[in-house]
């Protein structure tokens, strides 16, 4: 075995140091190791110009200087450059950018140059205009802010990091590769499919075979596929109100018909409003956006009008895991005697919210069409990542996870609520079992948009419950508070400065 040649020294030359010092600052955000920061920072400068190919690349000594780290991380992450082809050293000279980058990128032409004559209007184009929507938005530097009470974002400290990492390192094994690496086109992870048929579905009192699941990219794209499926333009379809926006609108980009039904404490609620509903979409585990969950009773009571209208219900078994004071409920579909359930569940609502794994229980006839139709959207969500996950449940992770989520939320929720009680004391408090936020209601006079202004200001964040209604012109004085995401430390002081920004409202 041959060592590594080394690299040659450099004479000493200048260099622009705020330049590097820069470049390196935006990239030590980054994931990875100090030395892949460093080789992306590098890379990054050929890729925008600031080292033409052909340019002399300053020396490790001055670099590891302006960069106040070691020369032998420098030197290192100069030597892969070098290995793959990026840099190329030559004897007694230094090391060079290799001129043969300069053929990947193609030139600016002419008529590249010149501006269109007549640009194309696209708003005439456009059948749907999905950017209009009123949605959900969060602070894009939430992470940065001290009492993000957001809900149901990824929490680092919480994240099962040495388990997850065993599982995937599992899926690099070569005979894995070979499962999940080629293009599956419509089909699923078997892994998975297993994991979900005999672990996760039986938990929730589901009994399924395998040509009635399918795995999608989260529980969102499981409502979208069955949204363009199911739903035409005058499809009448029931949700509830206030309820899951996401949701909602997937309906409406569909049908103009979407139909709002109203919400008590203990969920949706079972009345005529449901008659002429072609479908109905619910979350009775904890509803969107209250977290109160739907009782056995009721769940019993809305299946017998399902059947007695004609309707199809779509259930959204939202956070069903995060249930830490009573057991949890059956779901509706384990109750569901004429196959008119839908059942829609997900992995990234508490595992990761970016791992996108979420699967949908259904007759086979409709999975067939679903399968067909997911195939023209991504074809099926990535492989590596349906394998990670089935040997995670496979384990016990996914189990012990859940136990210990639940502990944590369970004291997070505790500690809110007593702070709530504490410095906003007229605010009301949707009861709930579980879950990873609280519906707050507020004196009449609060204008929930106002607060979360002004208290963003004083970093923190909250939700304005206005988003959560069909109509147009909600009520102002509802808040979402989640505590999936904020430091159990931080809960009691980031209410008392909500208060204190309520107070000079």
């Amino acid at each position: 075995m041959t060592s590594k040649p080394r690299l040659p020294r450099a004479p000493r030359e200048g260099s622009a140091p705020l330049m590097w010092q820069r470049l390196f600052q935006h990239h030590s955000d980054g994931v990875g190791t100090l030395q892949t920061r460093i080789r992306d920072m590098l890379v990054h400068a050929i890729h925008e110009g600031l080292m033409p190919p052909g340019s002399r690349v300053v020396s490790s000594r001055v670099l590891a200087a302006e960069l106040k780290v070691s020369r032998a991380t420098v030197t290192l992450a100069l030597e892969h450059l070098c290995d793959t082809g990026v840099l190329l050293a030559r004897e007694r000279s230094g090391l060079y950018v290799n001129p043969a980058l300069q053929t990947t990128r193609l030139a600016q032409t002419e008529a590249s140059k010149t501006p269109a004559r007549k640009p194309v209007a696209w708003a005439p184009r456009l059948r749907v205009r999905p950017s209009q929507q009123r949605n959900i938005a969060k602070p894009s530097d939430w992470q940065s802010l001290p009492y993000p009470f957001i809900y149901g974002q990824f929490d680092a400290t919480l994240f099962p990091t040495a388990d997850w990492r065993e599982c995937a390192l599992e899926t690099l094994h070569v005979g894995a590769i070979r499962s999940w690496a080629p293009d599956h086109i419509d089909r699923d992870q078997e892994p998975l499919i297993t994991q979900v048929q005999q672990r996760l579905l039986p938990a929730r009192g589901i009994w399924a075979q395998r040509d009635e699941i399918l795995i999608t990219a989260g529980a969102q794209q499981a409502t979208f596929l069955l949204a363009h499926l199911l739903v035409g333009p005058r499809t009448v379809v029931g949700v509830e109100d206030p309820g899951y926006p996401d949701a909602r609108n997937n309906f409406l980009l569909r049908t103009a018909s979407v139909r709002p039904l109203p919400v008590d404490s203990h969920g949706l609620v079972v009345n005529g409003a449901m008659a002429g509903c072609r479908y109905v979409y619910v979350t009775p585990s904890h509803q969107c956006p209250t977290t109160v969950t739907m009782p056995l009773e009721r769940r019993q009571k809305l299946l017998e009008q399902a059947e007695s209208h004609d309707v199809v219900l779509i259930e959204d078994d939202h956070e069903s895991e995060l249930n830490f004071f009573n057991k949890p409920t059956a779901a509706l579909r384990s109750l569901d005697n004429s196959g008119r359930v839908i059942y829609v569940g997900s992995l990234s609502k508490t595992l990761a919210h970016g791992l996108r794994i979420g699967y949908v229980v259904a007759p086979p006839e409709l999975i067939v069409e679903l399968r067909a139709l997911r195939r023209l959207v991504l074809r099926h969500p990535p492989a590596n990542n349906e394998h990670t996950a089935a040997l995670f449940i496979a384990h016990g992770f996914h189990e012990l996870f859940m136990r210990r989520l639940n502990l944590a939320y369970r004291e997070r929720s505790q500690l809110l609520r007593e702070a709530l009680n504490r410095y906003i004391p007229d605010c009301k408090v949707a009861q709930a079992e579980g879950g990873s936020a609280l519906w707050l209601e507020m004196p009449r006079g609060v204008d929930t948009r106002a607060l979360a202004a002004k208290a963003l200001a004083h970093g923190v964040v909250i939700e304005p419950g206005g988003v959560f209604f069909a109509t147009s012109r909600p009520a102002r004085h509802f808040m979402r508070m989640g505590y999936s995401s904020i430091p159990l430390d931080r809960i009691d002081e980031g209410v008392r400065q909500l208060a204190g920004c309520l107070a000079n409202r």
